[in-house]
């Protein structure tokens, strides 16, 4: 059986292209939403949780896994070097499908600032005068895990955060004490004008975003705050090298039927 460790909108297209010859998969997301993705899909398994390393383990044993695809998302580094160590004890294959960067070609741009973590993010936005300003917002995009970074922070801004638009997420937001005035709740990816609006509406002096690929809308974030002229902090992936990494689904995909890893 082939394991699929799902944490992108790119797992539903590489279960859609092993479904050319095989639903003999087995897909564990850490949330039911992510589960959601794959309604039109075959497969065996469907995992909707988070799991420790020895759920994982037992998983994989129970269902006799063939081969992981790690499909997580490109910020789960946790999540990768678990599985690569489990594949590694297992003597499992271990293929990762990597999100291919987009924001290396912004690095000289005025205006865009690139971070290693959120307590340097705190950092450079307290030092950046134009955005001591209260009246200007700072428009999060990186989603719900890191709102206590922001809340901890000491920043006077007003800071709203987009995350998505699921009951365990919101109710998150309202036990962090995040007033419904600083959600916005919406399914990425979206486009440049929606973008945007956003950052009009909210009267967005700042965005901080995550190096989500192509797949996950960043370019157009960067797009749409470099037309407005507002400051973008990017905060980058962490630097990990893999011995069979993808960065095309569809090789993937050819490489499991070509080595017949199902």
């Amino acid at each position: 059986m082939i394991g699929l460790i799902s944490g992108t909108s790119e797992g539903k297209n590489i279960v859609e292209g092993l479904n050319g010859f095989t639903d003999n998969i087995l897909i564990s997301t850490a949330t039911a939403y992510g589960g959601e993705l794959f309604t039109n899909y075959k497969y065996k398994v469907l995992n909707t949780r988070a799991l420790t390393l020895n759920e994982l383990r037992e998983l994989f044993l129970k269902n006799n896994i063939k081969v992981l695809v790690d499909a997580s998302h490109p910020y789960a580094l946790d999540i990768s070097c678990n599985c690569e160590k489990l594949c590694s004890e297992l003597h499992i294959p271990y293929l990762r499908y990597e999100r291919p960067s987009v924001c290396d070609k912004y690095r000289n741009k005025d205006k865009i600032i690139f971070v290693d973590d959120y307590e340097e993010l705190m950092d450079k936005i307290k030092g950046i005068k134009e955005l001591q300003n209260t009246s200007s917002t700072i428009l999060n995009t990186t989603g719900s895990k890191n709102i206590d970074k922001f809340i901890c922070s000491g920043i006077s801004n007003r800071i709203v955060h987009r995350v998505l638009p699921s009951m365990e997420v919101i109710k998150n937001c309202f036990e962090l004490g995040i007033n419904t005035e600083d959600i916005i709740a919406i399914k990425g990816p979206i486009g440049y004008e929606l973008n945007l609006g956003f950052i009009e509406q909210y009267n967005a002096g700042a965005i901080v975003l995550k190096d989500s690929g192509v797949q996950g809308g960043t370019e157009e974030k960067i797009k749409a705050a470099l037309h407005k002229g507002i400051y973008i902090f990017i905060i980058e992936r962490k630097k990990k090298i893999y011995e069979d990494v993808f960065y095309d689904q569809k090789e993937l995909v050819k490489y499991i039927k070509d080595q017949e890893l199902y």
